[in-house]
């Protein structure tokens, strides 16, 4: 080696700095969530039993003869805890991975490359191949890295704030299409 690096390795290389966000967090769960099956399912499961829930109350409220009170409310009761626990859910999820990102200590970086992404915190160290990030979306502020379908719904995200350049997130653009899929 002459000391020189390859260019075609160094702009295989992108590198991001940033604080643990919340907002960033939300919005990584939420694409995450969007882009599992089983989660789709999930929401139809709740809405549609929601759906159900207020139909039945209404038939009772307005079909001929004294409405039963306690089935109206157990009913209305069950359609929006339906709805409630669903949004609920991914606000749990968005706070549960909010917490653990704050408590890798400090100010994250990553590091994504033609192998994959190494993300270090005070307190972590994670490197993960493309294998395991086969697809992404992009979002108005993140990247969200997303494990195979068969694999479940895990996750890495890189926010655009996080970029040295706001050019970069072209470059990085282009990396994640040469080593994963966009959904």
């Amino acid at each position: 080696m002459n000391g020189i690096s390859d260019d075609s390795t160094l702009h295989d290389r992108i590198e991001l700095a940033y604080p643990a966000v919340l907002a960033d967090v939300r919005e990584a769960v939420r694409v995450t969530l969007r882009a599992a099956r089983w989660w789709r399912a999930l929401r139809w499961l709740a809405y549609g039993a929601a759906a159900l829930a207020f139909l039945i109350a209404g038939l009772e409220l307005f079909l001929p003869g004294e409405p039963e009170v306690g089935v109206v409310a157990r009913m209305t009761g069950l359609g929006v805890a339906a709805v409630s626990v669903i949004h609920l859910m991914s606000w749990a999820v968005a706070q549960t991975f909010f917490m653990a990102a704050r408590a890798q200590g400090g100010e994250a970086r990553a590091v994504v490359d033609a192998d994959g992404g190494r993300w270090t915190a005070r307190n972590a160290d994670t490197a993960i191949r493309w294998a395991l990030l086969p697809r992404y979306v992009e979002t108005d502020r993140l990247f969200v890295l997303l494990t195979p379908r068969k694999t479940g719904s895990g996750f890495a995200y890189l926010p655009k704030h996080g970029l040295a350049d706001p050019a970069d997130a072209d470059r990085l653009r282009a990396l994640l299409d040469r080593h994963s899929s966009r959904v």
